[in-house]
C-alpha cells in the first residue's frame, strides 16, 4: 500500500514539474492563452459569488479570446492587466483581479527556488508589521493608527493588542485608513471591539459556498482597554478598499465615529486567491457583505465620508476636529470625575463603620469602574486616613473595602492587618497578617517574606 501511494505521488510531482516546463516553453503561445482563459473562466463559473454575473463574464472573456484581443501580449504582466480589466468590465468588481506571480532567479521545483521564495515572504511579513505603520500619541493626547491593512487575526491579534495599549489613555482616536487597502473580517471586528462596550451586529458576510450567512458582532472582551465613548476619527481615501471599508461603514452607520476624507474604493465582496498556473492568479470573491442596518453594502459605490476634503487636506482637518474633541472629552471627564469624588469623600466624612460599608463599596466602584482609583491609590487613601487624618476606623473601613474589591491581593489583607494592629485589635490583626502570608504563597509573590514578618512582628507583640 505504501509503495503505491509513493509511486502515485511521484508520479504526480513528474506530471506537475512537465507542466510547469510546458508552461515556461510555451511563454504566452496562443494555446497558452486559451488555457489560461479556460481555467480563468472555470473559476470564476465555480467560485463567484454571483453565479448569473459568473456565467456572463465567463461568455465575454471567451468572446474576446476568440476576437484575437490578448493576441499582441507578451508578458504575463500585461495578460494579468488585460484580463482583469476584462472581467470586470462584466462584473464590474474591483476585487476580482489577474495578477502575475513574482518569478525568482533561482530554478522553479528546486530546493534554491523554495528557499528564496520562504525568505521572500517572510521579508515581507516582517515588513507588513500586522499591518500597523505607524502609531502614535500627539501632543494634545491624541492615538494616532496608520493601518496599511487587516492582517490575520490568528497570526497578529498580539500585535494589535500591543498599539492599542500604547494609544489607550489618549482623549481622541484617529484611525488612518487611507492607504488600507483590506484584509481579514476577523481583524476588522476584533479593533472594532475595542470602540464597543456592549453588544453590536457590525456586519454580515454570505458566501455562495455553502450558501452560508456569518455573522460578526462586537466582542464582549479584547485583550486590551475598551474605549466605547472616546471620539473616534477614520481617515480614508479611494485607496481605501473592501476591509477598510467594512471598517469604516461599520463605524459610520453604527454612528460611533466620524469619517474625513475621500469616498473609498467600493470592494464588498470578500473571497480568496486562486492559482491560475504557476505564473498567474486570480482573486475571485465568493461572499458578499450585508450591513445590518442598511441592508445593503458599498460595494461599487464606496463609503462617503461625513466630512469631505482633498486628499492634501484629509489629515490636517482630522487632527484639528480630534483635538477639538479630545479637549472637550476631558472637560466632560473632569465634571464626572469631580461628582465621583465628591460623593466618595462625603461617604467616608460620615463614615460609620459597618452601617456604611455598603456605601463605601459602591462609591469606590465607581471611581474604579470610572478609571479614577486603583487598588495602590485605595491603599493609599487608606494610609493617609490613617496616619495623616488621624481618622483610624475610617482607614479601617478604606483597607476592608479594597479586600472586597481586590481579594486576590495579599497587599490588602496586609494593609487591614496593620490597621487593626494600630488600633489595637490583635487578634484580627494577626488573622489577616496569616491571610495575607497565605494569599502571597498561593500567588508566588516575591513578597511573601515580608509578609511573614510583619505576622511574626503581630505575634510577639500580642505574646504569641
Amino acid at each position: 500500500m505504501m509503495k503505491n501511494v509513493l509511486r502515485n505521488s511521484m508520479l504526480s510531482a513528474v506530471l506537475v514539474l512537465a507542466t510547469l516546463s510546458t508552461h515556461a516553453q510555451e511563454a504566452l503561445s496562443k494555446n497558452y492563452k486559451k488555457e489560461v482563459v479556460n481555467k480563468l473562466s472555470e473559476l470564476i463559473v465555480e467560485r463567484y459569488v454571483f453565479e448569473d454575473v459568473a456565467l456572463e463574464t465567463e461568455k465575454h472573456l471567451k468572446k474576446q479570446l476568440k476576437k484575437g484581443r490578448f493576441n499582441e501580449l507578451t508578458t504575463n504582466e500585461d495578460f494579468a492587466k488585460a484580463l482583469t480589466e476584462t472581467v470586470q468590465e462584466i462584473n464590474h468588481d474591483k476585487h476580482m483581479r489577474v495578477r502575475a506571480e513574482k518569478q525568482y532567479e533561482e530554478p522553479e521545483n528546486t530546493i534554491d527556488y523554495q528557499i528564496a521564495k520562504r525568505i521572500d515572504q517572510l521579508n515581507r511579513s516582517w515588513w507588513y508589521n500586522g499591518g500597523f505603520i505607524e502609531t502614535k500619541v500627539i501632543k494634545g493626547n491624541v492615538g494616532y493608527i496608520k493601518l496599511g491593512g487587516f492582517a490575520p487575526f490568528y497570526m497578529y491579534q498580539d500585535y494589535t493588542d500591543a498599539y492599542m495599549k500604547l494609544i489607550a489613555n489618549t482623549d481622541a482616536v484617529i484611525v488612518d485608513l487611507t492607504a488600507n487597502g483590506g484584509g481579514d473580517p476577523n481583524m476588522v471586528q476584533y479593533l472594532c471591539s475595542f470602540f464597543f462596550d456592549d453588544k453590536r451586529h457590525l456586519n454580515s458576510l454570505y458566501f455562495r459556498e455553502g450558501d452560508i450567512t456569518e455573522e460578526f458582532w462586537t466582542l464582549e472582551e479584547v485583550n486590551g482597554k475598551k474605549m466605547p465613548n472616546v471620539p473616534l476619527f477614520v481617515m480614508t481615501s479611494k485607496r481605501t478598499f473592501s476591509g477598510a471599508e467594512e471598517f469604516s461603514y461599520n463605524m459610520q452607520t453604527q454612528k460611533r465615529a466620524t469619517l474625513v476624507g475621500q469616498t473609498t474604493g467600493g470592494g464588498a465582496n470578500p473571497g480568496g486567491t486562486m492559482m491560475i498556473n504557476p505564473n498567474l492568479s486570480v482573486f475571485i470573491p465568493g461572499g458578499t457583505a450585508i450591513n445590518p442596518i442598511t441592508k445593503t453594502n458599498w460595494e461599487g459605490v464606496g463609503v462617503k465620508p461625513e466630512i469631505e476634503t482633498s486628499v492634501e487636506e484629509t489629515y490636517d482637518k482630522t487632527l484639528a476636529l480630534a483635538l477639538a474633541a479630545a479637549e472637550k472629552h476631558r472637560e466632560n471627564k473632569a465634571s464626572e470625575y469631580k461628582r465621583l469624588l465628591t460623593h466618595l469623600y462625603e461617604v467616608l466624612e460620615n463614615y460609620e463603620g459597618t452601617a456604611s460599608d455598603e456605601a463605601l463599596n459602591e462609591a469606590l466602584t465607581a471611581c474604579i469602574d470610572a478609571e479614577l482609583l486603583d487598588e495602590g491609590e485605595i491603599n493609599m487613601m487608606g494610609y493617609e486616613h490613617l496616619m495623616n487624618l488621624q481618622q483610624p476606623f475610617t482607614a479601617e473601613g478604606i483597607f476592608k473595602a479594597n479586600i472586597k474589591l481586590y481579594p486576590n491581593s495579599a497587599n490588602t489583607y496586609d494593609s487591614y492587618a496593620e490597621a487593626n494592629l494600630m488600633n489595637g485589635k490583635t487578634d484580627i490583626a494577626i488573622e489577616f497578617y496569616e491571610k495575607a502570608v497565605q494569599v502571597a504563597k498561593d500567588n508566588n509573590s516575591p513578597d511573601a517574606e515580608m509578609f511573614q514578618r510583619n505576622l511574626d512582628n503581630a505575634k510577639e507583640k500580642a505574646g504569641k
